[in-house]
Formats: C-alpha cells, structure tokens, sequence
C-alpha cells in the first residue's frame, strides 16, 4: 500500500499541482483546504504525511500541528509545514511545535520531493 498525504492548503493553485506530483510519484492523495476539514481528513483518511499550510481557515496549521502532537493515535503522522511565512521565528514555531520539516513557498517540486522521501523514510 503506498503511503498517504494528505494536502491541507487553502490555495486551489498549490493543491492540484502538489496532488498532480505527489499521485505522479505513487502517493495516495487526499486534499483539504482549511484546518477543520483537516482534521476531519486524518481522522478518516489516516495519512502518514500531511503537508500543511499555516494560513488556513477556521483553524491555523499551528493548531492543527498542535492537535495532531496532543493525540497519541496520531503520533505516527509526519508534519511537513510548506508555508509562505518564511521568517526564522516562523520555522522556528513550526519546529517546535513538532513538525518534522518546513519549506517555505514558493518552492522547488524536486525540493518538496525531497522533502517527502527523506521524512517518510524513503
């Protein structure tokens, strides 16, 4: 079974073509474009990797990151945050609330491929 990503990103112009390359690679794909919707998709689609926006509506990838850290059913699940918000207090956040990497927009497809297989073991 291959792995699963979930996208949770509000951008229609990042999630088509993040789903287009990461299915182009073998990945089973679910999108989401905000942070409740999220949540809703972990629980039901239970992702190995979530590539997850900061800037979402109704809850913030922060928190979203911060739920997914609390529940100890989801402890396996990778975080990669890919976000516009590049400052160094911004990844810094994003690290220390347990995310496993954080790419910052605009990026590299190569680079985000990268990304996935280093962090899901690949």
């Amino acid at each position: 079974m291959p792995p699963k990503i979930l996208i949770a990103d509000d951008e229609q112009s990042i999630v088509v073509p993040l789903e287009f390359l990461m299915e182009q690679k073998g990945y089973q794909v679910m999108a989401a474009y905000n942070g409740e919707e999220a949540i809703e998709k972990i629980i039901s689609f239970n992702p190995d990797l979530i590539l997850l926006d900061i800037m979402l509506p109704i809850i913030d990838g922060f928190e979203v990151c911060q739920m997914i850290r609390s529940n100890p059913n989801w402890k396996d699940i990778k975080i990669i945050f890919v976000s516009a918000m590049g400052r160094e207090v911004d990844i810094a956040k994003g690290l220390a609330l347990g995310a496993d990497a954080y790419i910052t927009k605009p990026f590299a497809n190569a680079e985000i491929i990268q990304k996935v297989r280093e962090v899901l073991g690949h």
